[in-house]
């Protein structure tokens, strides 16, 4: 398998989508008093002065933008994927370096943890 497609295209990233807002809540009318039945008392209440507002129309709601995927690049010429092939070998042999030196630090601190626990006296309980 080869991915040196993904590497390319890693480099075209598709533009951040537009920020999104949410609308706003629907317009709610002024709280209305609930009147409560009085226990053989009646007294004339007067009605509330509420000053009504007309509603407001509802806000549009913005669908997201589909992500946009650029077209796929023109062929290459010989010449050209050879060189960018060549790249690409060189950028391997660069990461596979890194790696390798990882894995000799990790192995060599296992070595260090296993003598301190075989100095401490216990025996490796792990492999």
């Amino acid at each position: 398998m080869s991915y040196w497609w993904y590497r390319i295209m890693k480099r075209y990233r598709p533009p951040p989508p537009p920020p999104w807002y949410a609308p706003p809540y629907p317009y709610q009318y002024p709280y209305q008093q609930q009147t409560q039945p009085q226990q053989q008392t009646q007294q004339v209440q007067q009605p509330t002065q509420q000053q009504w507002r007309p509603p407001q129309p509802p806000q549009p709601v913005y669908q997201p933008v589909p992500p946009y995927f650029p077209p796929p690049p023109l062929p290459m010429s010989p010449e050209e994927e050879l060189a960018m092939l060549e790249d690409y070998k060189k950028a391997l042999e660069e990461d596979l370096k890194e790696l390798q030196e990882e894995l000799r630090s990790v192995e060599e601190r296992i070595k260090e943890l296993r003598e301190t626990l075989k100095k401490q006296g216990g025996e490796a309980t792990y492999r």
